[in-house]
């Protein structure tokens, strides 16, 4: 049986924080079983703040698949307004620190690691696009901190707080996401649609091979403007022309794709 009390756990470390709360690292007492808890202060949510993690909770509980960050449990804490959202544990880490690794080493990553990710962000991204509850799961916000590693070095698509579901014939049209990896539609303030999740994993495959965005600039305003624009330099030349084929399509400026064309 799912657990429902702080005490049914042991606080092993703190991993992060945010501005509403800390992720930790933690031991499930009947098992042993080590999981990460996000913390989260719901009290000095906004309720639109809140309906996001509302939503974000309902989301995990749904998705079930191999590469999406399982959720385990919640535990609310009313008197000081808490959540504890349990998740699974990726040992590895997320895909921020392995860029960040590499750029300190001045090496580039492993082609086959890029190939790896990409397909199994596709799987990942293929599961949230299926329906749910009558409509599509947008990420909205897929980015190298947002995809994480486990032991065996299997790629966990997590961090669901900015995702949405896109219901039959609607579009989302909420400004959101981090600006590296926003498409040129949602940069544009224009309808979207699970296309834009396409286009931020290319600017993360891109990202894992040069380890910098294909688009760069000292401000949002031109930031915006050369997404839009979608010219970027080609991947460093010792990566495969199918691979910097493969970049390039998913980084097309107005051009009809889905997830179901990745996988």
């Amino acid at each position: 049986m799912p657990s429902s009390k702080i005490e049914d756990y042991d606080v092993i470390e703190t991993i992060g924080s945010g501005s509403y709360g800390t992720c930790r690292k933690v031991r499930r007492k009947c098992d042993g079983k080590v999981l990460v808890w996000k913390e989260l202060n719901y009290g000095q949510m906004t309720e639109s703040e809140k309906q996001m993690l509302v939503s974000e909770v309902n989301l995990l509980r749904e998705l079930r698949h191999n590469n999406i960050v399982r959720y385990y449990d919640r535990i609310i804490d009313r008197p000081k307004a808490k959540i504890y959202i349990v998740m699974e544990h990726c040992e590895k880490g997320d895909l921020s620190n392995v860029i960040s690794k590499y750029k300190r080493e001045r090496k580039y990553i492993e082609e086959q690691f890029v190939w790896k990710v990409m397909y199994q962000l596709a799987l990942a991204l293929q599961e949230c696009h299926r329906k749910k509850s009558g409509g599509h799961v947008l990420h909205r916000d897929l980015k190298p901190a947002n995809v994480f590693l486990d032991a065996d070095g299997n790629v966990k698509l997590g961090d669901f707080g900015l995702a949405r579901v896109l219901h039959e014939t609607s579009f989302a049209k909420t400004f959101v996401g981090t600006p590296y990896y926003m498409s040129p539609e949602q940069v544009s303030k224009m309808s979207y649609n699970e296309k834009s999740d396409i286009w931020s994993l290319g600017c993360l495959l891109y990202e894992l091979c040069a380890l910098h965005p294909p688009f760069l600039a000292m401000d949002q305003h031109s930031l915006a403007i050369k997404i839009r624009d979608g010219k970027f330099k080609p991947l460093p030349s010792h990566f495969s022309e199918e691979l910097g084929e493969f970049v390039k399509w998913m980084l097309q400026v107005n051009v009809s794709y889905t997830s179901h064309d990745l996988a």
